[in-house]
């Protein structure tokens, strides 16, 4: 008895799963857009973009720089400390 409750509760519970429709594709797929056509959207892209002003590109670049360098720093100093506790360590 306790089986068949669990039976039915199982099945009670799988049957929203059961009643989804799946798809197949019957239509065949359409072929990749001629390199006309991706030349020319992607040109259409290019033109919806917003490009930095010169001052705006200047200050981001000076910016990225600035964070390379002192994160190579950064770097360098650790890897120097580490190195100085490998020699006093195994010595």
């Amino acid at each position: 008895m306790r089986n068949r409750l669990r039976k039915q509760r199982a099945h009670s519970l799988c049957e929203p799963l059961l009643d989804i429709p799946v798809e197949t594709p019957t239509e065949p797929q359409p072929n990749p857009p001629a390199p006309e056509g991706f030349v020319g959207s992607t040109v259409a892209e290019l033109r919806k973009v917003v490009w930095p002003s010169r001052q705006q590109l200047f200050a981001e670049s000076v910016a990225v720089i600035l964070m390379v360098t002192l994160s190579a720093f950064a770097i360098a100093a650790v890897d120097r400390l580490y190195s100085w506790v490998n020699a006093q360590v195994f010595r």
